[in-house]
């Protein structure tokens, strides 16, 4: 009796770590489904996929690389999308936990959807020099040359930016992650009336473009919205021609992650 009791108390492995695993590997396979969508993997494409998997991931040894609010406000945010060489930084350390994890691949696949949504329709509409779209490691970034929205000098959209301003609020539309849009200028003066400074032209542009989404989606929360105005503070290219003038001056709106990776310490 003594020996049968002894076995009937026996401790057996713990297999609680199966369902985080499995949970894991289902949100892999969906994420390569998406990437399986997007259509033929060339070098463009595969580099990509080796980023979102590196943001994925908070960065580690393994990844795929190619060969070579109430009311819109004009407030500062919390949070303003940081400068490019930010962005473009590489995270040391991976998240704390498998759950910090799945979270921020689903995250992942999410933002990934809504890249290749506008992707689709920069093609479809020819406006490759006009529009893009680029995954980063604090967000999804939507920039909008400033001439596809705007007269030189103005805040008023013009009315064929409708159509593009509604494709983009449908994609944003039952996005939970917090949303800003934020207007840029290049470095030439402007002294009017109406804008003194390239900041507040830059800041009513923003605004102008946020409230545009909100008329055209109803249902866009404006307690996930911030516009903000930068000015010629952050250009894209030194001002030092048309051409670069031109690229600085833009809209873009950022889908900032929620799941947040963590720091090197």
């Amino acid at each position: 009796m003594g020996r049968k009791h002894a076995e009937h108390h026996e401790e057996h492995a713990d297999e609680t770590w199966l369902v985080p695993y499995a949970d894991l590997l289902t949100l892999l396979l969906a994420l390569f489904i998406v990437l399986f969508a997007m259509g033929k993997t060339d070098e463009k494409k595969l580099g990509e996929m080796g980023r979102s998997f590196h943001i994925a991931f908070g960065g580690g040894a393994a990844t795929l690389m190619p060969y070579n609010q109430t009311a819109p406000q004009l407030v500062p945010i919390d949070s303003p999308p940081p400068s490019e060489n930010r962005m473009n930084k590489e995270v040391m350390s991976p998240p704390q936990s498998a759950g910090e994890t799945q979270a921020a691949l689903r995250e992942t696949v999410q933002l990934l959807q809504v890249k290749e949504a506008v992707d689709r329709y920069i093609k479809l509409q020819g406006l490759g020099g006009e529009l893009e779209a680029q995954l980063m490691e604090d967000g999804l970034r939507i920039r909008i040359k400033d001439s596809a929205l705007f007269a030189s000098g103005q805040a008023e959209l013009f009315p064929e930016a409708q159509k593009l301003g509604g494709e983009i609020a449908k994609l944003l539309s039952g996005l939970p992650q917090q949303i800003v849009v934020a207007g840029h200028t290049d470095n030439v003066p402007i002294n009017t009336a109406m804008f003194p400074s390239n900041w507040e032209l830059s800041g009513m542009r923003a605004v102008n473009f946020m409230r545009f989404l909100f008329s055209v989606e109803p249902t866009l929360k404006p307690a996930n919205f911030s516009a903000v105005g930068y000015g010629e503070y952050r250009p894209v290219l030194p001002n030092t021609n048309d051409e670069a003038r031109a690229k600085n001056r833009r809209v873009e709106v950022w889908i900032i992650r929620s799941q947040r990776q963590s720091q090197a310490r």
